[in-house]
């Protein structure tokens, strides 16, 4: 059975829960996963969530800050809340549930945003950054006849060229940098992970998922990144279709910097 899949960092589930709801109500997504929940877990709205037709919930969270939630319709088993760097920031989350008999791993990331300075000698939190990338390596793409896997999330990494509105001036911001994609796409391509969205968009077609709330007029300066990404091993790849980068989303009431990204997986194909 085919299923859809979101991810939102939300910046604030309890603080945003109105344009959550209205999100699930109009789009349906079977699974959402939610980043940046800033939520203790006795806190979150879970009530919300299942008058809504979602009562299965996974959640990692803190008070203020980071936080992981997947939020589904479809029975989930909890596998594993991951630290990174040895420090408990929860910023990852790994369920399992059934698809067309194959049972699917499914990650739920928030990396790092890594500072202001791309330089590790003055800038702790861009070392932070980078080293949680190098442990990521770790997590594998496992897949066989009878499993797959999903890697979503705030990657806080814009790769590919036209992934940001300027590639040569965000060169030397973080998000952008060298050793940032080159890493982050090293650890991608080793690790067995297909990058899906732009499996459906050619590299040479902008794509943004991210607008700074700095912009006085975001749409019309668009100077998006794309920050939010859906990886797949690669048995559910030529399953994968109806990308939906929903851009009216960054204009809703107190709205989220970043925007849901949500794509259809037919995991009978492939």
């Amino acid at each position: 059975m085919p299923f859809t899949l979101a991810t939102w960092n939300i910046n604030s589930v309890r603080l945003r829960l109105p344009i959550v709801e209205h999100f699930l109500k109009t789009y349906q997504p079977e699974i959402l996963c939610l980043q940046e929940t800033k939520c203790p877990d006795d806190l979150f709205p879970l009530q919300a969530f299942h008058d809504l037709g979602y009562p299965h919930i996974a959640i990692s969270g803190q008070k203020g800050y980071h936080g992981v939630a997947t939020i589904s319709k479809l029975p989930l088993e909890l596998v594993e809340r991951r630290r990174f760097c040895d420090i408990d920031d929860t910023r990852h989350i790994s369920t399992r549930f059934d698809s067309d008999g194959k049972s699917i791993i499914l990650h739920n990331f928030y990396i790092p945003a890594g500072g202001d300075e791309p330089d590790v000698a003055v800038n702790p939190k861009f070392k932070h950054k980078l080293d949680f990338l190098e442990e990521m390596r770790a997590i594998y793409a496992e897949q066989s006849d009878r499993t797959a896997s999903i890697l979503v999330g705030d990657l806080n990494i814009a790769p590919l060229e036209h992934d940001v509105w300027s590639h040569k001036q965000l060169l030397k911001v973080v998000s952008h940098t060298p050793v940032e994609t080159e890493t982050f796409e090293d650890m991608r391509k080793k690790s067995g992970w297909v990058d899906l969205m732009r499996e459906r968009v050619p590299a040479d077609q902008k794509l943004y998922t991210w607008w700074s709330y700095r912009a006085r007029d975001w749409s019309a300066a668009d100077r998006g990144r794309r920050l939010d990404h859906i990886w797949s091993s690669a048995n559910l790849a030529p399953g994968f279709g109806d990308l939906q980068i929903l851009r009216e989303a960054r204009g809703w009431d107190r709205p989220s910097d970043h925007v849901p990204v949500l794509g259809r997986f037919d995991p009978s194909i492939g």
